[in-house]
């Protein structure tokens, strides 16, 4: 899959990385060296002028974790989405809470994703909780 890529966010991805976010870490233990249904995830891929946290080209997906820093950028996380979808990916995202409180429910709703399964797309928003960023519950 061949995808836009800013060169100038080189450095900033990588430092993404090294930065090491707890809840990043710990979904991306989940993830990496196909430990997840034998995909390859990347971590921290540029995809034009953005930066998402997983990214698994066989499926067309992206997944964001959505913790305090996406608060009050709702608009901007919108314009991300639509960008991405337009590229064909499907974005999927998931409360940091989710992450750090209940990684098995998100790994059976990654499993069961149809993005992820081959399936048709569905909903691709994680909230068992009842926690949705519209009501500002990230």
């Amino acid at each position: 899959m061949s995808l836009p890529f800013n060169p100038a966010l080189k450095e900033r991805a990588r430092e993404l990385r090294k930065a090491g976010m707890l809840h990043e870490a710990l979904l991306w233990n989940q993830l990496k060296r196909k430990n997840f249904k034998g995909l390859d995830f990347d971590r921290q891929k540029i995809i034009g002028n953005y930066i998402v946290d997983f990214f698994c080209a066989e499926k067309g997906v992206v997944i964001e974790a959505d913790g305090a820093s996406h608060v009050g950028r709702e608009d901007d996380d919108a314009n991300r989405d639509v960008y991405l979808q337009d590229l064909g990916l499907m974005v999927i995202r998931i409360p940091v809470s989710e992450i750090l409180q209940n990684m098995e429910g998100v790994l059976a709703f990654l499993q069961n994703h149809p993005a992820l399964s081959g399936t048709p797309p569905g909903e691709g928003n994680f909230y068992p909780s009842g926690i949705y960023p519209e009501e500002g519950n990230l």
